[in-house]
């Protein structure tokens, strides 16, 4: 049977699992129902039931997105956009195709915070880090070895169709053809690489602060406005690190700042779209949980070892 607290009672109430003798936990403060079977709190359990799900899904959509996604530019024309105004004078929106999947991760990253916390989502963001850096190694090492004359660019390695850029001239191997173009998709030079992965870290240690701070400011109400605002300002800084530092001085500064704008409004403006989602998985997850975690005294540097200060 449920039972009513006063807003006294709640005030020093003490977190489920926490030691005998434990001070009150501040974030019980902001427990709008205590029948609903969500408890807040500031003091996260030992274990959750769905973090390490929803840690695979994050860095899952991460490395798709990165190899999937980010070797395609492509394109979106908008009639109704104004003749000659930037970033698109003529209407036509120039963006990298992995924007349209990556900010799923960005939803994710914002329920990591939301659900388990800061710390959870530190840690999560360091494995990310860590995939991302093995992805960059692996694609060089395999870019890197010779390619066999008979790879026709067959899935099976070699007995499928030439490449239709080599049938003009028989002379030169398909793996030769083969290797130039596995080399556009997967060859990043350096400067793209140390930049995707100094964004990513940078972008999402702040987008998970700002969502963090946002939640015990606005005690827990308005989902909305921490998952877009935190990634306003978490996309500006990935956006804002990875175009200059991997396109500076290759492409004009016109086109740098072109595509910066309109890939970071373009994550906005998914986030926005995505919030009901958001609001479905976060009810979800909150109830499945039993908890609902503030960061009142957590230790917010990137380089914790605990969640507390």
């Amino acid at each position: 049977m449920g039972i009513a607290l006063t807003r006294s009672a709640m005030e020093n109430t003490v977190s489920p699992g926490a030691p005998l003798g434990a001070s009150p936990d501040p974030a019980a403060a902001f427990d709008r129902d205590p029948t609903d079977g969500i408890v807040a709190t500031s003091r996260p359990p030992v274990t959750f039931r769905y973090y390490d799900l929803v840690m695979a899904a994050f860095v899952a959509i991460l490395l798709l997105s990165n190899i999937i996604g980010a070797a395609k530019l492509t394109y979106a024309s908008v009639p109704f956009w104004p003749q000659g105004w930037w970033p698109a004078p003529d209407g036509t929106f120039i963006y990298g195709a992995g924007i349209l999947f990556f900010p799923l991760g960005y939803v994710i990253g914002d329920v990591l915070t939301e659900i388990y916390g800061f710390a959870k989502a530190r840690r999560v963001i360091w494995v990310g880090t860590a995939a991302m850096i093995f992805l960059a190694f692996m694609s060089y090492v395999v870019t890197a070895l010779p390619p066999f004359d008979g790879w026709e660019c067959a899935a099976s390695g070699f007995g499928g169709p030439r490449p239709v850029t080599s049938t003009a001239n028989t002379a030169i191997p398909g793996g030769a053809i083969c290797q130039s173009t596995y080399e556009s998709v997967f060859g990043s030079t350096w400067r793209i690489v140390v930049a995707s992965i100094t964004a990513f870290w940078a972008g999402e240690f702040v987008n998970s602060f700002v969502m963090a701070k946002m939640k015990v400011l606005t005690k827990g109400r308005a989902l909305w406005t921490r998952t877009i605002g935190s990634t306003f300002v978490g996309q500006g800084v990935d956006s804002l690190i990875f175009y200059p530092v991997a396109f500076y001085g290759i492409w004009t500064t016109e086109a740098v700042l072109t595509v910066m704008v309109t890939n970071w409004a373009l994550k906005v403006v998914w986030e926005a779209v995505l919030t009901p989602v958001t609001y479905v998985v976060v009810g979800k997850l909150k109830a499945a949980e039993g908890v609902d975690l503030y960061d009142i005294d957590t230790d917010f540097s990137p380089f914790g070892s605990t969640g507390r200060a």
